[in-house]
């Protein structure tokens, strides 16, 4: 498809979106005020916004590939704190799905390239639970249930960063959520590991708030 078609359906579509809602983009144009934080994997089968019914300006997002939260990363970082300190979002979601290609790629060691420096927090999930998982005799099966355990592993990276334990501190309502999308059926599954306090972390990756100087 040529990105002249590309253009073309962005014509359709900003002209339904007028039909439906004159006001739509004049309101969107003055600001938006999203109440969740996506951070979801890069697949193009997933997106965002789509999955949860959700408008431009209501869901802000950011993804990479595996849905990975990396303490180092600076992009991801930097979402996060626009998120938590500028837009007050309530509710950060890590979303992941099932059938993920970079869970695939980490479980299969075949070489890569660079994103095999990417996948080795999958990796290190994957010899946390490698009894759980060798037991499980087909590869799908392992697949998916690794997509399931690097979603828990991510919220609580998000729940260890000083982003969101600061808000925490502030006495900022904000909770992190672990979701699964279903590729078959389109359907997103709660993973039930919710984080909505300091009291939910991780003793060694509690912040305490540091000694008053005298």
């Amino acid at each position: 498809m040529p990105i002249s078609d590309l253009l073309a359906n962005n014509r359709r579509w900003a002209a339904r979106k007028s039909e439906n809602d004159p006001d739509f983009f004049q309101r969107l144009a003055r600001q938006q005020a999203p109440e969740y934080l996506w951070i979801g994997c890069s697949d193009s089968r997933v997106p965002a916004n789509d999955i949860v019914d959700l408008d431009p300006g209501e869901l802000f997002v950011h993804r990479n590939v595996a849905n990975l939260v990396v303490a180092s990363d600076l992009n991801l970082l930097a979402v996060l704190q626009f998120a938590v300190e500028i837009l007050r979002v309530r509710h950060v979601i890590v979303g992941g799905h099932y059938g993920c290609g970079g869970v695939r790629a980490a479980l299969e060691r075949v070489p890569l390239g660079l994103v095999d420096n990417w996948l080795h927090p999958i990796k290190r999930t994957y010899l946390e639970h490698r009894e759980e998982l060798q037991a499980l005799d087909d590869m799908s099966e392992r697949v998916d249930r690794l997509c399931e355990l690097n979603v828990r592993a991510q919220v609580n990276n998000v729940a260890a960063t000083t982003i969101v334990q600061d808000a925490w501190r502030r006495g900022q309502t904000l909770s992190v959520h672990g979701l699964i999308y279903g590729l078959r059926d389109g359907l997103l599954r709660d993973l039930d590991c919710r984080i909505s306090g300091p009291e939910q972390v991780d003793e060694a990756l509690r912040l305490e708030p540091a000694p008053a100087r005298g």
